[in-house]
């Protein structure tokens, strides 16, 4: 007897990316999903862009940076890209927690504390392809409108069983 399995659609998606990357590995994972890749010059170095949900993501590795980051420029290109990308994410590169790893992820917090910069520390790039993807899948036209709308049904299913609405509904 055979099973019928739902499949549901790949998601797809336009991905800038920035042509320092033309040849890591995670361009080619993205590649492989059928994502449609842009490289382009005119993007920060290590830059990941997905115009369709409005996020960026920049790809920094401790291992490649001098001994003083200060010295690196990386703060200075952070700082630009968080000041073109609105939802910015840096990926960290650190298959390792090791002090080095740790010192860096320890300058980017304090430099960039308050700021729209997110920080996701990433083990290997699987890790680091598959959370950019759902990070801008969730993000993107109709996504976002679908877990909108989700998250207001269970917002008002919340609110109709509550105990306190009912006790203000009594006392009203």
């Amino acid at each position: 007897m055979a099973t019928k399995q739902e499949t549901t659609p790949q998601w797809k998606t336009t991905i800038i990316v920035s042509t320092s990357l033309q040849n890591h590995e995670a361009s080619r994972m993205l590649s492989s999903q059928q994502h449609r890749i842009r490289f382009s010059d005119g993007v920060e170095s290590g830059a990941f862009i997905f115009p369709l949900s409005g996020t960026a993501f920049m790809l920094v590795d401790p291992q490649h940076l001098p001994e003083h980051i200060e010295e690196s420029g990386l703060i200075d290109g952070i700082k630009t890209f968080v000041q073109v990308h609105r939802n910015s994410f840096l990926l960290l590169y650190a298959p390792f927690n090791g002090k080095r790893e740790l010192d860096v992820l320890s300058v980017i917090q304090h430099r960039f504390f308050g700021s729209n910069l997110r920080i996701l520390p990433v083990r290997n790039n699987a890790e680091m392809v598959k959370g950019m993807l759902t990070i801008a899948k969730a993000t993107s036209k109709p996504h976002v409108d679908s877990i909108r709308d989700r998250m207001s049904l269970v917002r008002a299913h919340i609110i109709e069983s509550s105990p306190v609405w009912e006790m203000l509904r009594d006392i009203l």
